[in-house]
């Protein structure tokens, strides 16, 4: 069960002008779920995107890097099948999926970028998301966040309104994920929209630095996908960005979207039952902060110990002190549990008892602390803890 995490209402998701979402049951997994999406985007829309770096990078993720060369008009999305490690037979099969879909809405194939998530090593279905075609229907942003999940409890869309100098827009995004969640880019799905008009070197800017602050700041298990993707979409239907302080507002706007996405993943980790923020404070650059962090989140000692909530905090200063600062002083590191100073100086609180750890702890969010004492860069990572579900959900993956 999702972390404090509830289904989106419908009314909160605001339709973007530009963008019409689509929605079918190709039944590639299961029966009589939704499993297909098309994303329809107006003439004139800019698109810009950050995928996967795992070298094993699936066939969609091949064909969507090169189809963005060209002015797209669609992106079409699975779930079931990842159709990564499927060799030159997954590239033509998600080939034939473009131009189907391009056939539909008269325009090209490479105008169409694919997307697909789910089991790995299987060769994609491709007659029955071709067949599942003609019974697309209109759908909402809800319908194409349930159409995307995979061990997702949870659907996940978030929705935020924002005054520009030429009026009003809006910023709608649907993202997946649950599980093999360590980004090196982004999440293994996300999709934000705006009707604003934006420049297309502007977006491209844009979409790596909101990647940076949210889809790359989360991690459930270290596993990075074969698919990841985040794509920000901007269908120029809208008012145009003009001044500084109107790329300032809509950044602001995709960036809480953004983030509100990246962490439902979290919440919604597969087997979670914490929702953690993992701070390292007073480094002395944001990188080495970031690497303090996911040294604490990756680590499976402390990840298990946040499930009994048990404040043993050793496995903690243990992955701190191979984080890979050659030079820290462990000495003047300090660590907290929420307010709690458990550690000072790199040994246990005089005054620390270790109730005050596991009331801490108990709660089913809190935050975790690093203070390196070493400079004036911070940063943040999003976890969650390892219990007894995850290891049930992924043995039984493909069951």
């Amino acid at each position: 069960m999702a972390v404090n995490l509830l289904p989106p209402e419908p009314k909160s998701l605001h339709p973007v002008p530009g963008v019409e979402l689509r929605v079918a049951i190709a039944g590639i997994k299961k029966p009589g779920r939704k499993d297909l999406l098309v994303m329809h985007v107006a003439p004139g829309a800019v698109v810009a995107g950050v995928f996967t770096r795992n070298r094993f990078c699936a066939a969609p993720v091949i064909l969507a890097r090169k189809h963005m060369r060209n002015s797209v008009r669609a992106l079409v999305v699975n779930t079931g099948n990842a159709n990564a490690g499927t060799g030159r037979e997954g590239l033509k099969r998600a080939l034939s999926v473009c131009e189907s879909v391009a056939k539909k809405l008269e325009c090209k194939a490479t105008q169409v970028l694919p997307f697909s998530t789910g089991v790995i090593m299987e060769q994609l279905p491709s007659e029955r998301l071709i067949a599942a075609l003609p019974g697309l229907k209109p759908g909402s942003w809800l319908d194409a966040a349930e159409a995307i999940m995979t061990t997702d409890t949870v659907p996940k869309a978030f929705s935020a309104k924002l005054r520009l100098s030429g009026g009003e827009a809006v910023v709608t995004g649907i993202a997946k994920g649950s599980g093999m969640i360590h980004p090196d880019m982004a999440t293994m799905l996300g999709f934000v929209a705006t009707d604003a008009r934006v420049a297309p070197a502007q977006l491209k800017k844009l979409v790596k630095a909101v990647a940076a602050k949210s889809f790359n700041c989360i991690t459930v298990d270290g596993d990075t996908s074969t698919n990841d993707a985040f794509m920000l979409i901007a269908s120029g239907a809208g008012v145009e960005v003009k001044s500084e302080k109107d790329k300032k507002v809509l950044e602001k706007a995709i960036l809480q979207v953004a983030q509100l996405l990246a962490q439902a993943i979290v919440r919604d980790g597969e087997g979670a039952t914490k929702f953690v923020t993992v701070k390292v404070e007073r480094g002395r650059n944001a990188a080495e902060c970031r690497r303090i962090a996911y040294a604490i989140a990756h680590s499976p000692l402390v990840k298990t110990a946040f499930f009994a909530s048990d404040p043993n905090l050793g496995r903690i200063l243990c992955a701190i002190g191979y984080g890979g600062i050659r030079d820290l002083n462990t000495d003047k590191v300090d660590l907290y549990l929420d307010e709690v100073l458990v550690a000072q100086g790199g040994a246990r609180h005089p005054a620390y008892a270790e109730e005050f750890g596991v009331k801490a702890m108990r709660k089913p969010e809190f935050t975790l602390r690093a203070v390196l004492n070493r400079g004036k860069a911070s940063a943040s990572v999003w976890t969650c803890d390892f219990s007894y579900d995850y290891v049930k959900i992924n043995a039984e993956y493909r069951s």
